[in-house]
């Protein structure tokens, strides 16, 4: 998100991002330690609410439309 969406109503969701992008941008998607080993092997991460029932299941089956793509 642009911003923490539990405080700013106007947040918006990223669809995609570049882990350069997420580190320049200092954006809490995951642990910096983990965001750069993924980095570092082209592993590409969904960041999604996994306490949403479903999500888990719909990323899964290749639904990225609950979370942010953050590729290389």
């Amino acid at each position: 998100y642009t911003a923490d969406p539990k405080k700013d109503p106007k947040a918006t969701r990223y669809e995609k991002l570049k882990f350069s992008e997420a580190v320049e941008k200092k954006l809490a998607v995951m642990d910096l330690t983990a965001l750069t080993m993924c980095m570092e092997h082209s592993l590409p991460v969904v960041v999604f609410d996994f306490r949403t029932k479903g999500n888990i299941q719909r990323v899964l089956e290749g639904d990225s439309s609950v979370g942010t793509v953050v590729t290389n």
